[in-house]
């Protein structure tokens, strides 16, 4: 198996930003020489800048000024995403000294530019110059209109100690981010249990005894291995008949970087939490807001924090009364059949699993054999192609960072329009969770245009021995959420950077693609393309396809209010007059949301890498937000049918290819030809009949 290996040599000479292809050249990234090739990328940037701005004048056009500007940071950007990619991916002490090394001079560039005068007076100038309504497209003026709100967003208005203190407060959070996404990398990877037979893991499928076997023989062991990587994770907590098991690795999982647990304080993330806290907290007060939401949502299709808490509270109003109902449902069975009084949070996985076999007859595992990952594969591309008309083909990447990942071109008619790369399973070293990343951006360049290319990532089950990967249903849709991401980054027809793809976006609309694309892991028709059997090839059976759609909102209340816990937390957090403790919040919330007492040692925020990490600070309730506009967009195609080309069609044109060009909600207006109806979740979610 080829793991990628720091350090390789090409052809002899090491060029760490290399290309083949106009793709990154991974194998000759060099961890010993990634600093210092930063360091002289962004000096050499420094000097391009200020000639950019001299020779821009005071009558600067696009083609003097932005164009230029594009060109540069592309060209940083190429630079830092595939080290950031492999940090995250197939992570290395010296690969993580490297790339932590980098933060503080990137921060430091990044925060220079936005709080440059000579710079925002020249976009100020271009704005306000006749070359704006006359000449700039629709995009060019939204790449402008926005980069004079970033500019603003980076203190560029402050005085000179303000500007000071900001500027190293953005250091001190990128570091912290970096630090915090160690520590639950490090915690996750360094628990595991270890059992020299099945006996104790009474319950597991046999793909996951399977999956165990390998982890330990991979470690040299014998026996049966349990880590924190989710395959095996959700394994125990879904299978596993011992209640002790269940409950000693739900509380290594909910434990981890925190002063709880089998690991306290060994990568503790407590003070790094605090203070990422109090510096956001302070950047904003800086800025003249309130507090931190208040600054990071000004960008989103709603600026006011109180109109999300309102949105969240009463989400939350109307999810209680079935959540109360799928908990007494819950709690009936465990009495019943496991003389479980009260249910803790270890048994709610494993009840929700058992009591929907008995009330649907259908199971994760009774599934798993018909989603094969190369069927589910195939199946989704063509659901896309009915959808959209484009055609997804498996290629031969130009250089890959590990034998598992998988490699696919894009094409429109019979032109390439787009490349991404597939990683898909679980492994040691390597970012727990699923998300897309871009890994180049569709823009143009003089007469030559770059297409994109991006990045799946996600931690499925892996293949077994002679067996093939063989996925979760949940997995499934996992799969489709991040290919919608992709979509999004790939079908653009942008040639702005700023406004290509994702780019541009607000977080509050940025899940609409992902989440508009689960839908056809639901519906029948579209069932029918992505299931087939590993061994027989047949398509999932209708009894058990019925019985799958029935079960769809089995337990969705509790679902809902999980989720809302995860946005009121997360606003609670970023929304108080002072820095508020993630214990202290967590517990104000669950006094709301807790239906299940949660244990004493539960440090949950410990890795809730979303916000603390992951760009969502102040931004996770987006996913309820965008879900309102995903369930709606669906509706129009159940107003039709599943595969309506001229549905699809619309979405493409007005979303997927509109990038950031024009405000989402405008965009959303022009694919549905109306405000977006929430009901719509609520239905979708089972939590209303109408």
């Amino acid at each position: 198996m080829k793991i990628f290996i720091p350090g390789n040599r090409c052809n002899g000479v090491t060029e760490t930003f290399a290309e083949i292809d106009g793709l990154p050249n991974f194998s000759c990234i060099d961890p010993d020489e990634i600093e210092e090739a930063i360091k002289k990328l962004l000096a050499f940037n420094r000097e391009e800048v200020a000639g950019i701005v001299g020779r821009a004048g005071d009558d600067p056009t696009w083609d003097s000024l932005v164009a230029p500007l594009e060109e540069i940071d592309d060209r940083l950007t190429k630079a830092w995403v595939p080290i950031s990619h492999l940090n995250a991916v197939v992570n290395t002490d010296a690969l993580r000294a490297a790339h932590d090394g980098c933060l503080v001079a990137l921060t430091q560039y990044s925060t220079e530019l936005g709080q440059s005068q000579p710079l925002y007076d020249a976009y100020k100038n271009l704005q306000s110059g006749k070359t704006y309504d006359n000449e700039l497209s629709a995009a060019q003026k939204k790449v402008l209109d926005n980069a004079l709100i970033d500019f603003e967003l980076s203190g560029v208005g402050l005085d000179k100690q303000s500007k000071k203190r900001f500027a190293d407060i953005s250091e001190r959070l990128a570091v912290l981010a970096s630090q915090f996404q160690n520590n639950v990398l490090d915690a996750s990877d360094a628990w595991t249990r270890h059992f020299d037979s099945p006996d104790s893991l009474g319950g597991l499928p046999d793909v996951n005894l399977a999956i165990a076997a390998e982890a330990a023989r991979t470690r040299d062991l014998d026996g049966y291995l349990v880590t924190l990587e989710m395959p095996s994770y959700a394994a125990i907590m879904d299978h596993a008949e011992d209640r002790e098991l269940r409950r000693e690795v739900h509380e290594a999982y909910v434990t981890r970087a925190s002063d709880r647990g089998p690991h306290a304080n060994n990568f503790d993330n407590t003070e790094i939490m605090t203070e990422t806290l109090s510096l956001r907290h302070e950047q904003a007060q800086l800025l003249g807001y309130s507090n931190y939401a208040e600054l990071s949502i000004v960008k989103n299709m709603t600026d006011d924090p109180a109109e999300i808490e309102g949105f969240l509270e009463n989400l939350l109003e109307k999810s209680l009364p079935k959540a109360r109902e799928d908990l007494k449902e819950l709690a009936a069975f465990a009495r019943e059949k496991y003389g479980i009084n009260e249910i803790r949070p270890w048994d709610t996985r494993f009840l929700s699993e058992q009591l929907r076999q008995e009330k649907y007859a259908v199971s994760e595992e009774e599934l798993r054999p018909y989603f094969p990952m190369d069927k589910v594969l195939v199946g989704m591309f063509d659901v896309v192609e009915r959808l959209f008309g484009i055609r997804v083909q498996r290629a031969v990447a130009p250089d890959h960072w590990h034998d598992d990942v998988l490699f696919f071109e894009i094409f429109r008619k019979q032109d390439r329009i787009a490349r991404f790369y597939v990683d898909a399973f679980a492994r040691p070293h390597k970012q727990g969770g699923a998300w897309m990343n871009d890994c180049r951006v569709r823009r143009e360049s003089g007469n030559f245009l770059q297409l994109p290319a991006a990045f799946l990532t996600c931690n499925f089950t892996p293949p077994v021995g002679d067996v093939p990967a063989l996925l979760t249903h949940s997995e499934v849709v996992t799969l489709f959420h991040e290919f919608g991401h992709g979509l999004h980054h790939m079908l653009t027809r942008q040639t702005c950077a700023a406004v290509s793809g994702i780019n541009g976006v607000p977080i509050d609309a940025v899940e609409l693609p992902s989440q508009f694309m689960e839908n056809w892991c639901w519906q029948a028709e579209s069932i029918g393309l992505i299931s087939g059997h590993w061994q027989t090839g047949e398509s999932l059976p209708e009894t058990l396809l019925k019985r799958l759609l029935e079960a769809r909102n089995f337990q969705s209340g509790l679902a809902m209010v999980r989720q809302l816990e995860f946005g009121l937390l997360d606003m609670a957090l970023h929304t108080s007059l002072k820095a508020l403790g993630p214990l202290e919040a967590m517990l104000d919330v669950r006094q709301r949301t807790g239906l299940v007492r949660p244990p004493e040692y539960d440090r949950f925020p410990w890795a809730f890498g979303h916000i603390f990490s992951g760009g969502y600070e102040a931004g996770y309730y987006s996913y309820l937000w965008s879900e309102i506009l995903s369930a709606d967009a669906f509706a129009a195609f159940e107003e039709t049918s599943v595969f309506d080309r001229s549905a699809g069609q619309r979405f493409l044109q007005e979303i997927l290819e509109i990038g950031g060009s024009k405000d989402a909600i405008d965009s959303y207006k022009a694919f549905r030809g109306r405000q977006p109806d929430p009901s719509a979740l609520l239905r979708h979610n089972g939590l209303t009949t109408t």
